[in-house]
This record gives structure tokens, sequence and C-alpha cells, in this order.
């Protein structure tokens, strides 16, 4: 097998890098949301906490792929892990005697500065796979597969984490905890990190992050509906909703609520990211000319609607959170979160097999912007469809989305070595 320059250690070390960051982002997401939500915020206000987190890595995503260009991918990844802890010491700060929109603001800075601090690390590690990845032997879908299941994994690790974190030993000293011990890696990463990875190069201009081939513009358009699909139920509607069945609104009733719905994001985010991981043997990637994984895009994307939409029935059915909903729900979620996972690990594939090496944080920085611009969308609409319509609008928008998302993977065109202009 071809290994590339740097090799293994390289991987290894920027994976480690990023196992670590997604462990503290996936913690800090759901302790803001239970923590905020315990405090009386709506949901249309729990929504905006993460509005800019979400608005920061449209930019980030665009600059860090000519950053990482002209100044090398280790530059982006150490940006992105040190304003990561500065981040969570600021948040530290915050003060319970605020008035409601004065603490909004500040966390929704707070959270702007960590979106920028997590598409920094992830287009530093999702660029690297192209870079050290075997050449031959399907071995790109292989790596990208392990790093980006393995990341989902860790993070929902993180969910559950910031649940028990916050019934143990509060919001302040759980955030606190938090930023000692990515500072730590931090610096364990730096002084470890093997050389191998590019130093960039300075005649970098930033208007090549706009991609000229079409396969990547689509890809990255497919990219905002199927993201903007989960995170409409995933960032607000559905852990509210299980918060209103499962707590009883006591301290020790809250505190179990915390539990099963830090236990249950965490499940679904580890199946995904065990789902992912497999995805290369799921869809038998290594026996299959690139051209029938593209055009699996398309038929991956309508598979997945059929989830949302029949828990969209399942819930207009209903009379209220019974518990046949509720196990239908988390049933069908899980479900949702396996077939999402294959979906996301193809497209994750393919923006590198649609890209060149000179051009690479460019093109994976352009689509992760679309990544950005989808949860942007399905976080705002989370919010907004759970409190018009409740669970029902938010499924339903949910499948909507993921229709457009299997639509323009149609559009996808097997011609992966595209010239640019």
């Amino acid at each position: 097998m071809t290994q590339r320059p740097a090799g293994l250690s390289a991987y290894i070390a920027v994976t480690a890098a990023y196992w670590a960051f997604m462990l503290t982002d996936g913690a800090l997401r759901m302790l803001v949301l239970l923590h905020f939500h315990t405090m009386g915020f709506s949901p249309v206000q729990l929504a905006y906490l993460f509005v800019l987190y979400e608005i920061a890595g449209i930019g980030t995503n665009l600059a860090a792929g000519w950053i990482a260009a002209r100044f090398g991918l280790t530059s982006t990844l150490y940006a992105g892990l040190t304003l990561q802890v500065g981040a969570l010491l600021v948040l530290t700060e915050l003060d319970p005697n605020w008035a409601i929109p004065t603490e909004v603001v500040f966390v929704m800075i707070v959270q702007g500065a960590s979106g920028v601090a997590k598409d920094l690390a992830k287009m530093s590690s999702k660029s690297a796979v192209k870079l050290l990845a075997p050449t031959d032997g399907g071995g790109l879908f292989r790596w990208v597969a392990a790093l980006t299941g393995s990341k989902n994994a860790v993070k929902g690790l993180g969910f559950l984490l910031g649940a028990a974190l916050l019934a143990t030993l509060g919001f302040m000293w759980a955030v606190l905890a938090m930023a000692v011990i990515l500072a730590v890696i931090l610096v364990a990463v730096i002084l470890f990190m093997p050389p191998g990875l590019p130093e960039g190069r300075k005649d970098a201009k930033f208007s090549e992050v706009f991609s000229k081939s079409a396969n990547v513009n689509w890809l990255s358009a497919a990219r905002v509906f199927l993201f903007g699909a989960r995170d409409v139920w995933f960032v607000v509607g559905i852990p509210i909703y299980f918060y209103a069945v499962l707590s009883d609104g006591t301290e020790d009733g809250n505190r179990a609520a915390f539990f099963m719905i830090g236990t249950f994001m965490a499940v679904w985010v580890i199946l995904y990211g065990a789902v992912q991981a497999s995805a290369p043997k799921i869809l038998r990637a290594k026996e299959r000319p690139e051209g029938d994984l593209i055009h699996a895009a398309k038929n991956w994307a309508a598979a997945l609607f059929c989830v949302p939409a029949a828990l969209t029935i399942a819930v207009l059915l209903s009379s209220g959170p019974e518990t046949w909903l509720t196990v239908t729900l988390v049933v069908g979620l899980l479900a949702f979160g396996a077939i999402f996972a294959v979906n996301s690990a193809l497209h994750s594939y393919l923006i590198l097999a649609f890209t060149k090496s000179e051009r690479v944080t460019m093109d994976v920085g352009f689509y992760y912007m679309a990544n950005a611009t989808g949860r942007l969308f399905g976080t705002v609409l989370s919010g907004l469809t759970y409190q018009i319509g409740g669970l029902s609008l938010v499924l339903g928008t949910a499948a909507a989305m993921v229709a457009l998302a299997a639509l323009t993977s149609g559009k996808l065109t097997d011609q992966t070595k595209e010239a640019y202009p």
C-alpha cells in the first residue's frame, strides 16, 4: 500500500487533537442547552444561543481554507484549540444576576468564538486526511470515515459528559474543568506533533476559496440541506420535547431528565459515528467504481427522507406525549442517525475525491462553509418550528430538507477529475 510522507503518526496526532476538541464541543453544547432551559429560556431564545456559533462557521471556513493554504495546516489546528480554551474560560465569567438579554448576547458571543474554533480545527483535520491517506486500495475513504466516525463518537461522549457535569459540578465548574483539560491536551499536541503537514504557500489567493467545480458546488448545496435536516430537530426540538416528557419539575426529576437526555444524545451521536466509520464496508467502496458512489449519494438521501416523514405522521396521529410515541421517536431517530451517517460519510469522501491536493484546504473550507450554513438554518428553524407548530412541524421541516438534499445530490456527475480553469 502506498503511504504518503508524514503518514500514520501525523494522522494519529491530528485525530487526537480533533477528538479532544470535539469532546469539549459536545459537552459545552449540552451544558448550555440544559442550563439555560432550566432557567426558563424559550425554544427560540435557546436557538439564539447557538446562532452566532453557526454564523461564525460560515465565514471561518472560507477564511480558514485560505489561511491554511497560506500558513499551513498546523497553524489553523493550533489556533482552533487555543480559541476554544479561551472561549471556555470567558464563559466562566457569566453572571447569573444579569438580565436575560445580556446573558443571551454574552453566550452568543462566546458560542460564536467556539464556532470559529470548531471550524478551524475541523477544516484542518479533514484536509490533512487528503494529504496523508494512502493513495490506493480505497485508503482515502477508509481514513476519512475513521476520522469522521471516531470524532462523532467522541462528541457523543461529550454530550453525556456535559449532562453529567451539569448535574454534579454545576455549570461554572464544569466549564472551567473542560478548559483546563483542553489546555493540557493542546500543549501535548504542540510538543509531540510530528513533521510532515504542508507549511503553506505565499502565493495563495483568497479568491481561490470559491470553487469552480460543478461537483463541489452541488455537493456543498446538498450538504446545506442534509445538515439543516438534522439540526432542525437535534438542536432544540427533540431535547426540549424529551425534557417536557421526562422531568417532573423537581430537582431530582430535573437531574434524572438531564442524564436521560444526555444519554440519548450521546448514544445517537456514538451510533452515528460508528456507522460513519463503517460506511466504506456498508457501501462496499473498495469494490465499486467512484461513479457508483457518486450515484449512491442520491439514493441514500432518498432513503433518509422516509424516516422523518414517517415520524411526522406518527406525531400527527398521536394525542400527546404518549409512551408509544416516545419509543417510536427514539427508535426512529436512531434509524435516522444510522442512515444519516452513511450520507454524511459519503459526502465527506466525495469532497476529498472531487478536489485536488493543491487546493484541498480551499475546497474543504468552501464545503464546510456550506455545512455551517445548513446548521445555521437548522438551528434557527429548530427553535422557531418547535415554538410555532411543535414536534410535528419540526420533523416535517426535516423531511422537506432531506428531500432537497436528495434533489441536489442527483446533480452530481461522474467527473471526479474536473479541470479548474
